[in-house]
């Protein structure tokens, strides 16, 4: 028989507002439609009305897991108008909460769909380690969540050598525990009966519908704009981008499992190559946003974030357009639930690491 399933608007899988329609028939998803707009906050609105440090703290609240992204993107944008060169130090300690912030998302992200699973003990396992990654954020920033890391020109908290040499030690120590967090994934029979062949999202289908981040290189797109197109001081390291060709929900969950090596990677280069100089706190005057746009682009932890900036001489933003990853990856639900079963449906959803809060800015 024909049903029509709601999950959503709230649901104990998800942590934050959609709703999405299930057609059926008997317990396989032959169709889906998402509905989103539950959360909406008009950031963009109100970032008109914002100078610029003003509008660093706003556009910080756009998420809470990814907020250092959201304030590097934008002062990019406002550096390229302006033509404000940040020092080299400032660039690394930018880069430097930007993947301690990628290696908290994913190992929550990972955590919550272990929890999903029904594998509470590596759920428990996976957030040990992410405790760590939360600590040295703290201690950087003196934040857990919106760290204020970034001034228009540079970054706001410097790194001691004591600090420098603690972060290189918990660094170091979390290789071997992400070890055994990557060899039970591709090994537990649990993982893999719930993950894999579930969710499908072809190659050529991610392409055509415009994934990004981890969820795209979980389906073989090989891309990354650290690597494509570097910016800030990404250029200076070395790393790889993980792919994987199964492109289903256990893709999702091993590239950003290996994702988390690549960022061990470059702030274990980063802290051991830190240049010496100023890192630019700011000066005394406010800065007017010139004339002028521009488009600036980071690899948040879900995937591309897209900032345009238009400045009209005055103190305020004249636009401020935030083009978030979620935004490009919920198309892609429907596609992958169809020919699922209803006990998937939530795993789907929750595999393309969905942030709505981002969505409905």
């Amino acid at each position: 028989m024909s049903y029509i399933v709601p999950i959503g608007p709230y649901h104990p899988a998800l942590e934050e507002p959609i709703h999405t329609k299930l057609y059926t028939e008997g317990e396989v998803i032959k169709d889906a439609e998402v509905y989103v707009g539950y959360n909406h906050r008009g950031i963009e609105k109100l970032a008109e009305e914002k100078n610029v440090i003003q509008t660093l703290v706003l556009v910080e609240r756009v998420c809470g897991i990814c907020s250092h992204s959201h304030a590097f993107t934008y002062a990019l944008a406002v550096e390229k108008i302006n033509q404000v060169e940040v020092p080299k130090r400032g660039e690394y300690m930018r880069v430097i909460t930007a993947e301690l912030e990628r290696l908290h998302s994913h190992l929550l992200w990972a955590g919550i769909a272990c929890h999903i699973i029904g594998h509470d003990s590596l759920f428990m396992h996976i957030w040990d380690v992410r405790e760590v990654i939360m600590d040295m954020l703290e201690s950087l920033s003196g934040n857990r969540v919106n760290y204020g890391m970034v001034t228009i020109g540079g970054a706001r908290r410097d790194v001691s050598d004591d600090m420098r040499r603690e972060f290189l030690a918990n660094l170091k120590a979390c290789v071997p525990i992400v070890d055994r967090i990557v060899e039970i994934c591709l090994n537990d029979k649990t993982i893999a009966m719930r993950t894999q062949g579930v969710g499908v999202m072809k190659t050529e289908d991610a392409l055509r519908l415009g994934a990004v981040g981890p969820h795209a290189r979980a389906s073989n797109v090989d891309i990354d704009i650290r690597r494509d197109s570097p910016y800030s001081a990404y250029a200076d390291f070395e790393f790889k981008v993980p792919v994987w060709p199964s492109c289903d929900v256990f893709a999702r969950v091993v590239v950003r499992a290996l994702e988390c090596y690549e960022s061990v990677g470059i702030l274990i280069q980063a802290l051991e190559n830190l240049p010496e100089g100023p890192i630019n706190t700011g000066g005394r005057k406010l800065p007017k946003i010139m004339e002028g746009a521009c488009v600036t682009r980071h690899e948040a932890p879900r995937g591309q974030l897209s900032y345009k900036v238009v400045g009209n001489g005055s103190l305020t933003n004249h636009r401020v357009s935030i083009h978030v990853p979620s935004y490009k990856n919920t198309p892609t639900v429907p596609f992958m639930l169809r020919d699922n079963t209803i006990s998937d449906a939530g795993l789907i959803i929750a595999s393309i690491d969905p942030c709505f809060s981002c969505l409905d800015r």
